[in-house]
């Protein structure tokens, strides 16, 4: 299932995005509000899409602030998670496929974000791709031990 969330200036993103899901028959949760509210602050967002992908290993999360980087910072924090902030079809690609991502990060106020085509391809091609491991793997395992390193008390 793909878990989808926005912050306040990422609600008319999320809804072109939950529009092209549906149309293309993905099933998906939208986990935050579908008006602008002011207390939907990134944070709050990236812990509430990041704690439903990893409720399920086959989750995967588009979270959706205005540039991108706020979210992906926040979701980031959380531990089993690898959030990308992709800008371009590429980026998704390999975010899945050699970083095992699990979550796609958006920017609502980029200027590839008024492309309702090159942000189809986007999530499309994070969607559609999947981790490779292999050589991958000896990486990943670095960033799980670097998350293990750092318990509750931030040393």
């Amino acid at each position: 299932m793909i878990i989808i969330g926005s912050d306040h200036t990422g609600i008319n993103l999320k809804k072109r995005i939950i529009n092209y899901l549906y149309d293309k028959h993905f099933e998906y949760a939208d986990v935050t509000n579908f008006e602008n509210q002011d207390g939907d602050d990134y944070p709050d967002i990236a812990n509430i899409v990041c704690r439903k992908v990893l409720e399920n290993m086959s989750n995967i999360g588009i979270a959706i602030c205005g540039t991108g980087i706020g979210i992906s910072i926040a979701c980031n924090k959380v531990r089993g998670i690898r959030a990308a902030l992709c800008t371009d079809e590429y980026m998704a690609t390999f975010a899945r496929k050699h970083n095992n991502a699990n979550v796609l990060c958006l920017g609502a106020r980029l200027k590839v974000a008024e492309d309702k085509d090159k942000i189809e391809q986007i999530v499309d091609s994070f969607i559609n791709s999947f981790y490779e491991g292999g050589r991958h793997d000896r990486r990943l395992q670095k960033i799980r031990d670097i998350e293990n390193m750092y318990k509750e008390d931030g040393r």
